[in-house]
């Protein structure tokens, strides 16, 4: 099986979505059938077999679901972090300390190592 190893980190109050934590060393499917994005509820990440439709490398729109569904602590509220398949208003995204837009957003594939940071720009008051 081939895994991607990440580094995701939250700030900014994003932390407290998921369990106070601000540092996340992951590991990911390498490869992601669209169809996965669909399902929600599951007990662990589906894992593309060979055979199985047409696979995608792993992209920023499959790390969003997958912390929607395995990280994020507060399942009653997902909109706090997500909203569809992008990410909510507010939040930036740094890619390897690059600014996402830069990078392609959600379509931006994956490699290992990749340092994805949330941040909050959202302020009570």
């Amino acid at each position: 099986m081939s895994t991607l190893t990440l580094e995701v980190q939250f700030s900014g109050g994003m932390e407290l979505l998921f369990s106070s934590i601000h540092n996340h060393r992951i590991t990911i499917p390498r490869y992601y059938t669209p169809s996965t994005l669909s399902q929600t509820g599951l007990k662990e990440a589906p894992i593309p077999t060979e055979g199985e439709g047409k696979r995608r490398r792993t992209d920023l729109k499959y790390l969003i679901w997958w912390l929607r569904e395995f990280l994020l602590e507060d399942r009653e509220r997902p909109e706090l972090f997500s909203q569809g398949e992008t990410i909510r208003p507010g939040i930036l995204i740094l890619i390897n300390s690059t600014d996402w837009e830069l990078e392609g957003e959600l379509e931006y594939e994956l490699e290992e190592g990749d340092e994805i940071v949330f941040i909050s720009t959202l302020h009570g008051g």
